[in-house]
């Protein structure tokens, strides 16, 4: 049995590392994309969307790889992470805990998503299986580093998020299974002309 270091080796190919390199691209500008609301200290951003799209188009060990380099490139400093910061501070502050979340959140859609896309199957698997590995991350994380009371990780941390990153699910199933449809045409009548 290989290893999943060996599997994302042989999996690499042109196609699959221009995938990879646009999700990371996508996930350091969605960061960007970034509301304040005054009774949290964490930003809304797109890239709930973004680390859903990419659990759902690439492999679980791709998606690793990508939402890893992703938090490399954060803690050396590059401003990546949500609202344009970057350093070790961020992964220390209240968001720390998503950046974590998003890393098991995208082996975890992966390792459930399916093998055909199938819109439905994917909402499930990121409203379902996603969605809550990454909140309760980010709870988990400010309870045990910060020394947070459970209930107020989860109403500053959680519950002002549910709904719209729950939209967020929809909408990057819907993208994502509308892509894995289109992108085959596109392989064939590239490699045809």
């Amino acid at each position: 049995m290989q290893t999943p270091m060996e599997a994302l080796k042989k999996s690499m190919t042109v196609e699959t590392l221009t995938k990879m390199a646009l999700c990371l691209a996508l996930i350091c500008v969605s960061a960007y994309i970034a509301i304040p609301i005054p009774f949290t200290p964490v930003l809304i951003t797109a890239q709930t969307i973004i680390v859903n799209l990419i659990a759902l188009l690439l492999t679980p060990a791709q998606s690793a790889f990508v939402i890893s380099v992703y938090t490399l490139m954060g803690l050396c400093g590059l401003p990546v992470f949500s609202g344009g910061a970057g350093g070790i501070a961020k992964l220390l502050g209240p968001a720390g805990g998503y950046i974590l979340g998003f890393f098991l959140g995208v082996i975890a859609i992966g390792l459930l998503k399916g093998s055909r896309p199938v819109i439905w199957r994917y909402c499930l698997v990121t409203l379902g299986v996603g969605l809550p590995i990454i909140h309760i991350c980010a709870i988990l994380y400010m309870v045990l580093l910060n020394g947070m009371d459970m209930q107020a990780a989860f109403l500053a941390l959680s519950l002002p998020f549910l709904a719209g990153d729950a939209a967020k699910c929809v909408a990057a199933s819907c993208l994502a299974a509308a892509l894995e449809r289109i992108l085959p045409r596109i392989r064939r009548q590239t490699a045809a002309g």
